[in-house]
């Protein structure tokens, strides 16, 4: 007999809580890394407006100037205030990292406290040798588990309410970050269905981004980019060209952040029958799903579609823009965005 496995079949509940908080860990940490990228992009950005600005007025004087250091100075104000709410939202996402490694911490302890003494008694009516103290000793170690469960449950529950209040938080700081001028609001469209672009939205679209191919960033392997923050910049570069066509999307750095955009404004699509669906100007999502950066890996700006294949126009392909042609696959792409 086995004793360990039974033991923690007991433990299943428990070893549950201690999984599902383990995965929003490695999650927390993941987005408090991206918003400390993000405010160091931004006080990076923050630098180079006060330099330009500075450079252009030396060497320019007149009315026109005046208006000029207006509008510089705005943007530096606005550019501030991002990296401001981004370093306070990396504060939040801190705190609830740690409330979640904590917990995990406990639910840990909890396993093993309670396998460690589900085995020794399990081990002890094994060595009786009677069938009787074995099954006593298996309905012993099963008497164990509700304790340890609802001590398990009480730790989910105040972890819980600590990310419930970083939502909060988060939430507010969101509202500041929609009206700074950088990251554009939010727009309120909803509705049932799949809204489709307009055609002359999608050639702007498609436009903007042929004039970015060969664009590279600088210098190679850094991800400093002109489009967004110095991370992973496929997505930036997507988002950046949607805006530069009009659409009312923030610059988004993670590639599900787009399709989940789409999801709230009626424009995502999945990967059922992308032929019926996917158009130019489009984006497609590579992967499995927008949950993380393992399931939501790349993104591209749909060029054009011939039959089964799709031409995208894709930011941080080998360092640059680059147009690259794919299978229109729904093991590659598990969906699409119209802008």
């Amino acid at each position: 007999m086995d004793t360990r496995a039974v033991a923690r079949e007991f433990a299943g509940r428990i070893i549950g809580h201690r999984n599902a908080l383990s995965g929003k860990a490695d999650d927390a940490l993941r987005v408090q890394f991206a918003l400390h990228q993000a405010g160091s992009a931004l006080d990076d950005q923050q630098d180079a407006v006060r330099k330009a600005a500075g450079n252009a007025l030396g060497h320019w004087e007149g009315a026109n100037s005046e208006q000029f250091e207006r509008r510089s100075d705005r943007l530096a104000r606005q550019v501030r205030m991002t990296a401001s709410v981004s370093a306070q939202a990396e504060k939040v996402v801190a705190g609830a990292s740690s409330a979640l490694v904590t917990g995990h911490a406990a639910a840990q302890r909890l396993v093993d406290e309670y396998v460690t003494k589900a085995v020794a008694v399990l081990d002890a009516g094994v060595a009786s040798g009677s069938q009787a103290a074995l099954m006593k000793a298996v309905a012993a170690a099963a008497d164990l588990e509700p304790r340890y469960t609802r001590e398990s449950v009480r730790n989910v529950r105040q972890v819980k309410a600590e990310l419930d209040e970083a939502q909060r938080q988060l939430k507010a700081l969101e509202k500041e970050i929609e009206a700074d001028g950088i990251a554009g609001p939010r727009a309120a469209r909803r509705g049932g269905g799949v809204t489709k672009p307009s055609g002359a939205k999608a050639r702007e679209i498609v436009s903007a981004a042929r004039g970015e191919i060969g664009t590279r960033e600088s210098p190679p392997g850094s991800n400093r980019n002109p489009y967004g923050p110095t991370t992973f910049w496929c997505s930036s570069f997507a988002t950046a060209m949607w805006r530069k066509a009009g659409v009312d999307i923030p610059v988004l750095p993670f590639t599900g952040d787009v399709y989940r955009w789409g999801q709230r404004h009626g424009k995502a699509y999945g990967n059922g029958n992308l032929k019926d669906n996917v158009r130019p100007g489009d984006v497609l999502l590579f992967g499995t799903g927008p949950q993380s950066p393992a399931t939501s890996k790349h993104i591209g700006i749909v060029e054009k579609v011939d039959g089964d294949t799709v031409t995208l126009i894709e930011g941080n392909s080998g360092d640059q823009v680059r147009r690259n042609t794919h299978q229109l696959s729904g093991t590659k792409f598990y969906g699409g965005v119209h802008p």
